[in-house]
């Protein structure tokens, strides 16, 4: 019986230390990452709400530290990164295929962000939208639909110090993408850990070349 009870302290203690320290403790990576209130209030943010990416939090740090207000984007899927980048940066030009998150977004957006529909499809006007804009951009984000031939699309509207990020970059479905980009002189950063209300680690790749506008 002894032995029996010793064992199953030694079972309970570490999940019981787990709890207490990851989620009991005010200070710990769930509560100073926002993991925890993004739980709260059912969106990727800040301890105090203020909207977050859904990527990985190393990868929103760097991001943090490196944009400026010099900086334009173009985003394949909109949504609370959008607000996020918005706040960092010049200019944002966003595509979204949802009709109904599009509607959402856009009515939330600041005068810097010009929010685009269109339907999905694969290697069609989604992937293309950004080829009817007028100009380059400093950074492409790549976290919506069809995204091999988004990144396809992009190489070409990148400015000099062009930088493309791509989310879930781990999915072997994007293998295609990364040639493109090392057969274009890119090289890859990646990013790796956990996205906010995210419960297994995530990766972000950053694709540069020399004189970036990250300073990579």
């Amino acid at each position: 019986m002894k032995r029996h009870k010793k064992n199953l302290g030694k079972c309970i203690f570490p999940k019981f230390a787990a709890y207490r320290n990851l989620i009991g403790y005010a200070e710990s990576y769930l509560h100073i990452t926002g993991w925890m209130e993004s739980i709260k209030r059912g969106y990727p943010c800040k301890p105090d709400g203020t909207e977050l990416p859904w990527i990985n939090y190393p990868a929103i740090a760097f991001l943090e530290q490196r944009l400026n207000r010099s900086l334009t984007m173009f985003e394949y899927g909109c949504g609370f990164s959008t607000l996020f980048y918005a706040r960092l940066i010049k200019k944002v030009t966003s595509v979204e295929h949802n009709k109904i998150w599009y509607e959402r977004i856009r009515t939330q957006t600041p005068p810097n962000v010009t929010v685009l529909h269109r339907a999905i499809d694969e290697d069609g006007q989604y992937c293309r939208s950004i080829s009817n804009t007028p100009e380059s951009y400093d950074i492409i984000v790549v976290d919506g639909k069809d995204r091999v031939n988004c990144i396809r699309q992009s190489i070409n509207r990148l400015s000099d110090q062009g930088v493309l990020l791509l989310d879930d970059s781990k999915r072997l479905i994007y293998a295609e993408g990364f040639q493109l980009m090392y057969d274009n002189g890119f090289r890859s950063l990646d990013f790796e850990g956990l996205k906010p209300t995210g419960l297994i680690s995530n990766r972000t790749t950053v694709f540069y070349r020399n004189e970036n506008c990250l300073g990579i």
